[in-house]
């Protein structure tokens, strides 16, 4: 699907730079896809260039949030450009079907498509590509892990516990595969007044610091539950492009900024790794 050379991904239509990240639930409902965008956004407001896959093939959210508006062209039969918003390219089986039509395909398919994604599109050079995971520790994520053996997990949760305690599953599928664990971003935190300033811990306190503690890696950011993210995302205009001055938006830019200050570049000796799903 693809190879390294000079701790660089080569595409068959482009490059990786400086790290692939595998945005990651252990449950749906918890905002990853919201901040899978923002983070790319984030991460393009600071200069970078960057790619999102969006591997939730089923479940497919990306296009909505991101704005998409136009369609991917085909070059040729092995080589799509893909659709661009504000610099940031992605893909989707959103791009191929309807909003509303169910992709209704078994495992080995899904994992076609997204190796057409990594395969077939005319990425370019970019910094960055983030992937927006199935949630779980299912089929469709461990096959991506094992297609992806170069990517790094970013796990999102709420603070409720039952959120977290299926998360930390994230975690322990990574270590079993020896993939990186980037950090925990603990979304929908706090609802915070917009009259008085009150913070309500609607779902719970510090549960992403508690998940962060045993997965051994760190809380890169808590994110407010606010009404206005919802309201861009459902729009497609993600609130880091809109608004880079709001507080939120300051807070996906700071986890960039973290994320960015890690060395990049990839491990050339790290091969796709091959489980035996058979084993007892």
């Amino acid at each position: 699907m693809y190879e390294v050379k000079d701790k660089k991904v080569v595409l068959e239509h482009g490059s990786i730079n400086k790290g692939i990240i595998a945005v990651a639930s252990g449950k749906g409902g918890v905002g990853k896809s919201t901040v899978t965008v923002n983070l790319a956004t984030a991460l393009a407001e600071l200069g970078y260039k960057v790619g999102i896959i969006d591997a939730d093939v089923r479940g497919f959210s990306v296009p909505r949030i991101l704005g998409v508006k136009d369609k991917p062209k085909a070059v040729s039969e092995n080589e799509i450009i893909p659709p661009e918003v504000k610099g940031i390219k992605t893909i989707s089986m959103g791009s191929f079907v309807g909003e509303n039509e169910p992709v209704i395909w078994r495992a080995p398919l899904l994992g076609g498509a997204l190796e057409q994604f990594f395969k077939d599109v005319r990425w370019g050079e970019l910094d960055y590509m983030l992937l927006d995971l199935p949630p779980g520790t299912g089929d469709m994520p461990l096959n991506i892990m094992q297609k992806v053996p170069h990517s790094e997990i970013l796990v999102v949760t709420t603070p409720q516990i039952t959120a977290t305690k299926v998360a930390g599953r994230i975690g322990a599928m990574a270590e079993k595969m020896d993939l990186q664990v980037l950090g925990v971003i603990e979304n929908m935190a706090y609802y915070q007044c917009t009259e008085c300033g009150n913070k309500d811990y609607i779902f719970g306190e510090n549960g992403g610091e508690t998940l962060a503690d045993f997965m051994g890696t760190e809380l890169l950011g808590q994110l407010p539950l606010i009404s206005e993210v919802r309201r861009r995302s459902d729009t497609g205009k993600p609130i880091v492009f809109d608004e880079p001055e709001a507080e939120i938006s300051k807070e996906f830019i700071k986890i960039a900024k973290r994320l960015a200050e890690r060395e990049g570049g990839f491990d050339e000796k790290i091969e796709p790794l091959k489980l035996n799903m058979n084993a007892k």
